[in-house]
């Protein structure tokens, strides 16, 4: 027999065995004498009193042993097998091309940037230097925009496909068991290069293929049906059918399709700012504490207010974190948030976004939000005045419109140059920022200071665009073959949710098929 048992423990209980079992014999009563063992099945950190707990679910196994851990999935040869070529080496394409291995499928996947090993000098030269490489960045490259900011793997993605089956696999490659408990479970930036390298060799040993430097730049489509595609403008990779996962920042592969006169429609997307504070500050609002118990890891929080009819909310915070520079192109400012494994810097830094809708945006063309985000990185880039320093302005200034005369230390590495942020950033948004920021403050005690630096602009939190596809068979509805993938189509917002829609584009094309 099992029983789920919720308990609470203080923090400093949270990892005694000896206190778990004696909470859980206590709760079960009289049927504790059957117990033979309990698995956690989830942990989370209930702050919302001033008395911060641990909440611990567990599974008690009364009269029946306790499972053992589950063992790797085994992934046979599929060498020789129908191909499936795969454009992009991201979550999606990652999961994607392992789902197509378990199917018997071989998966080819073609990744325009570099390995996360050679990655790393481009991002050196991106945060020393201003200078960015349009093919190898933090959004191009082995393992994707992910790899390198942050790993994050929280999702509301449940209806979509098996969470734990993508946490598994990760854990199977190198990531603590930790994730697969942790209500906010995270990887971290230091850690998932290695996992992401494990990932590509089972795809090689099982027979897949992977090739970098493999920028695809033409769809070869006959009869409405995706025959192949072009790499660097001269080599055809051809395959049963092509996944599209190319991530939300592949502006060229939306300008291609639309050429093409391949369907792509505009989509609704979020425009604001990187907001970083003190990391002691939030948890001082957070645990009801001037100082974070050394049981507690460094406080996260999630905020939103509508204002009229926009939403403004927090997005991607990164306890502990650092804000990174995140163009993909020329003479642009991107901002973003990543966090290493310990979560260990001093600073805590957050998406703060405001909804941009189609009508906010005047015309009919279906690349007009992708060209309106554009304008308005090109606009940061000018503020900050070259070599991807980034303009931003102190919390308080920025509500009441005053310039500041200097800006508070913080953790984005090419520079920070005062601005007035209302002038880069749409007026809708920065008026529905203005608004929230105050309320935001009466929500968590100490957010609305001017300790706090408000960076522009965050501008890449889901794609601009989106490629339509069929709710069934998840195939374009205009090209046989061609399945338009995850956080580039429109249709994932996150590691994990990506994950899940490669799986799900790999099984779909897997059933096509065998039918």
């Amino acid at each position: 027999m099992q029983k789920d048992i919720e308990i609470s423990l203080l923090p400093h209980e949270s990892e005694r065995e000896e206190v778990i079992a004696a909470r859980l014999r206590t709760a079960l009563g009289a049927a504790a004498a059957g117990l033979q063992g309990y698995v956690l099945l989830k942990r989370s950190i209930d702050a919302r009193s001033r008395r911060v707990v641990f909440r611990l679910m567990l599974r008690a196994y009364l009269n029946e042993p306790v499972p053992g851990p589950e063992k790797p999935a085994v992934y046979a040869p599929v060498t020789g097998k129908k191909k499936v070529i795969i454009v992009g080496a991201g979550p999606a394409g990652l999961f994607a091309a392992l789902q197509c291995i378990e199917s018997g499928l071989q998966p080819v996947v073609l990744e325009r940037g570099k390995d996360v090993k050679q990655r790393r000098r481009d991002l050196a030269a991106i945060n020393k230097e201003g200078f960015v490489n349009t093919e190898s960045n933090y959004c191009f490259g082995e393992g994707g925009a992910g790899t390198y900011s942050d790993g994050k793997l929280y999702t509301r993605s449940n209806k979509r496909g098996d969470i734990n089956k993508v946490l598994q696999i990760f854990v199977d490659h190198g990531a603590t068991a930790d994730i697969l408990v942790d209500a906010r479970p995270h990887i971290g930036t230091n850690k998932l290069p290695q996992i992401i390298t494990a990932m590509r060799e089972t795809i090689l040993n099982a027979g897949g293929e992977i090739n970098f430097d493999a920028k695809v730049t033409d769809l070869i489509v006959e009869h409405g049906h995706i025959r192949a595609v072009v790499v660097n403008h001269d080599e055809e990779y051809a395959g049963e059918a092509v996944i599209l996962a190319t991530g939300h920042s592949a502006r060229d592969i939306y300008e291609l399709l639309h050429a093409r006169n391949i369907l792509v429609e505009a989509k609704p997307f979020a425009l604001g700012v990187r907001i970083e504070h003190p990391q002691e500050l939030i948890d001082a609002a957070q645990y009801h504490s001037p100082q974070r118990s050394e049981y507690l890891p460094p406080a996260y929080y999630s905020l939103v207010e509508q204002v009229g009819s926009r939403g403004v909310f927090s997005f991607c915070m990164c306890p502990g974190g650092i804000i990174a520079p995140c163009a993909t192109g020329e003479e642009e400012i991107v901002v973003n948030g990543w966090s290493p494994s310990k979560r260990n810097n001093p600073f805590a830094n957050s998406g703060t976004v405001v909804q941009v809708t189609l009508e906010d945006v005047v015309g009919y063309d279906p690349l007009r939000m992708l060209n309106f985000q554009s304008e308005i990185e090109k606009a940061a880039f000018r503020a900050g005045g070259g070599n991807l320093v980034a303009p931003a302005q102190r919390m308080v200034d920025f509500v009441q419109g005053k310039l500041s005369t200097d800006l508070p230390v913080n953790s984005y590495l090419p520079g920070t140059r005062s601005a007035m942020l209302d002038q880069v950033l749409p007026d809708f948004v920065a008026k529905s920022l203005k608004a929230a920021l105050p309320i935001f403050g009466k929500k968590m005690r100490g957010y609305y200071t001017n300790e706090a630096i408000l960076v522009g602009v965050e501008s890449r939190t889901s794609s601009p665009v989106r490629i339509p596809r069929d709710k069934e068979t998840l195939q374009h509805p205009q090209v046989k073959g061609l399945y338009p993938c995850a956080e580039g189509a429109g249709y994932a917002g996150g590691i994990v949710s990506a994950a899940i829609d490669g799986i799900n584009c790999a099984a779909a094309i897997a059933r096509t098929i065998s039918g």
